[in-house]
């Protein structure tokens, strides 16, 4: 396979890229928004549901992975060909409804059924909202455009806590809530019915982007001699194997930083109420403002510094941040459980938060400078296998294993996310720096029609 070097096709105006960015970082917000609600429910459904620590981390975790990773190759290869924008719409409203089924389930199969469901629905967008990204901006600016659309992590997290606890408080002391045909459902449930309809909304945005022409394609010369576009599933296969030092090292060091998140996405909460002894008003409003700031000002400041960055050192300048930022994240994320008080471990947080965010836009752009487009759908769909399965599996199983079957203590959670913290990061900053090692080797992509 050989880069097609024909005339740069154009790049949509920039008002339009700008504006399907925006609307693409809204539905990512949305995303974060709906996956990170059931974090500050934690123990009312353990209470109501009568769930351990290990049955609720298969929820957290598990019960959305299993479904949104393995959905996301397929996904990731109708990307590749067909309307990137209509294949995020109908994923919008998947996961919107599921959402909402989750404030009417009644057992813990159901809740099961229902994330899986939101995980089924949220993995047609990242294959498609970066290949769309890629395509609205040559490859010298789409870190900027990919912090901004990585802030839809960090902001959807910060609005979840923040909204989602004040939902959480008001309702907390209403009577009994009886709907029509469903009956009675706990107060938690109304959390998930208030944001998952509204969700919908975004769906009918997704209709007023721009779905751009692809570039930077590929190349290959078929048995008859002739040249063609049309990249096979064995061929994909060929390619990822060819750069699988590059690719393979950094997925690695991803899925290390997206574990250590998950885990304290999942058991933050959890941790501040049982450490600090604080109430869930308190304690989301706190992260929520500390995610609102060091997120954004993660992921735009770390984007933009790699474009900065590219004149100099071209395709290793996202992966050299990316691999010196896994060392702080390391020592921010080990020491925040173990800070003496809850506005010391949100202080220390804030440096995790930036790293964390900026990590989001690099790693992405790295991968997709040295990837066809016919391909950036299934190769952002691995990326996200990879990490997701790691991160989702792993991150708040990993915490609840230790706390459960280690120290037998509900009350020693922070040791728990401390101890994964500190193993996982030392492992992802080994593989960061091996990846960047590879990336200096890799030819970048060239952006043609």
């Amino acid at each position: 396979m050989t880069p097609d070097k024909n005339e740069l096709g154009s790049y949509p105006s920039h008002t339009q890229a700008w504006y399907g960015v925006v609307i693409l970082t809204l539905a990512y917000v949305l995303s974060f928004l709906d996956r990170q609600l059931l974090s500050l429910v934690v123990t009312d459904i353990k209470t109501d549901l009568e769930l351990t620590d290990s049955q609720m981390s298969i929820i957290l975790g598990f019960a959305f992975a299993l479904f949104y990773t393995t959905m996301g190759i397929p996904i990731g290869r109708l990307a590749d060909k067909k309307s990137r924008k209509t294949i995020i719409g109908i994923g919008i409203s998947v996961w919107c409804l599921m959402t909402a089924a989750t404030g009417i389930i009644k057992t813990y199969l159901q809740l099961f059924i229902a994330r899986v469901g939101v995980g089924v629905g949220e993995a047609t967008l990242s294959p498609s909202a970066l290949s769309i990204i890629s395509d609205y901006f040559p490859k010298e600016k789409r870190g900027t455009a990919m912090g901004f659309f990585n802030m839809g992590v960090s902001v959807g997290s910060g609005i979840a806590l923040i909204l989602g606890g004040q939902i959480v408080a008001y309702f907390a002391d209403f009577p009994p809530i009886i709907l029509p045909i469903v009956g009675q459902i706990y107060e938690w449930q109304v959390l998930f019915i208030c944001i998952g309809i509204p969700g919908l909304l975004v769906a009918l945005l997704m209709t007023t982007i721009k779905e751009p022409s692809r570039k930077g394609k590929m190349k290959i010369l078929t048995k008859s001699g002739d040249t063609s576009e049309e990249i096979s599933i064995k061929e994909t296969i060929r390619f990822i194997y060819e750069r699988k030092e590059a690719y393979g090292w950094l997925f690695l060091s991803m899925a290390c930083s997206v574990l250590m998140g998950y885990a304290f996405l999942s058991w933050l909460p959890t941790m501040y109420m049982r450490a600090y002894d604080v109430s869930i008003s308190t304690i989301t409003l706190w992260l929520g403002v500390a995610f609102l700031v060091g997120g954004p000002l993660g992921a735009t400041m770390g984007g933009w510094l790699g474009d900065k960055l590219y004149t100099k050192y071209n395709n290793s300048s996202h992966v050299m941040l990316f691999a010196y930022s896994m060392i702080v994240l390391t020592v921010a994320a080990t020491l925040v459980p173990l800070m003496p008080s809850y506005q010391t471990a949100t202080l220390m947080f804030m440096p995790q938060i930036i790293m964390a965010a900026g990590q989001t836009a690099l790693a992405p752009v790295a991968m997709i400078n040295i990837t066809p487009n016919q391909i950036r759908g299934q190769v952002t769909a691995v990326y996200f296998f990879i990490i997701s399965l790691t991160g989702y599996t792993l991150g708040p199983t990993s915490v609840a294993l230790i706390t459960d079957f280690v120290f037998k203590d509900e009350s020693l959670i922070t040791y728990s996310i401390s101890i994964v913290s500190l193993v996982v990061g030392l492992i992802g900053t080994y593989a960061g720096f091996k990846s960047l090692n590879y990336f200096r080797k890799q030819p970048t992509i060239v952006d043609s029609n």
